[in-house]
């Protein structure tokens, strides 16, 4: 009996974080461009914690963002073919590097020499 690896299904991985990401972004309020975050009562007294909060959601807001650029990029690869493949080195990336992070762009030895 052979000893096979289990198929990873990257598309139902990409999808899923594409999902949770959006899901996150509607929570903080910015789940669409007419929305630019949460609303705050116009009467609270502390509004230099609404500044501070409203700030911090925003700062979160664009990573979550970026990652969902990220996604979706990945999806646009997968679509074309590319996926999988490390965008400075054109190597393969290892499949638990991609299951761990799906949208992930380059292999480990090329990430390790970015810094």
């Amino acid at each position: 009996m052979a000893n096979e690896a289990p198929t990873i299904d990257y598309r139902a991985l990409l999808e899923h974080e594409r999902d949770s990401l959006a899901a996150q972004l509607s929570e903080l309020g910015f789940g669409s461009p007419e929305h630019t975050g949460l609303a705050y009562d116009s009467n609270f007294a502390d509004t230099s914690q609404v500044t501070a909060e409203r700030s911090e959601a925003a700062a979160l807001a664009q990573e979550l963002r970026t990652a969902l650029e990220e996604v979706e990029g990945a999806l646009g690869k997968l679509e074309a073919g590319t996926y999988g493949r490390c965008e400075r080195c054109g190597k393969p990336i290892a499949p638990a590097r991609l299951e761990a992070k799906p949208a992930v762009k380059t292999c480990i030895e090329c990430a390790s020499q970015r810094r």
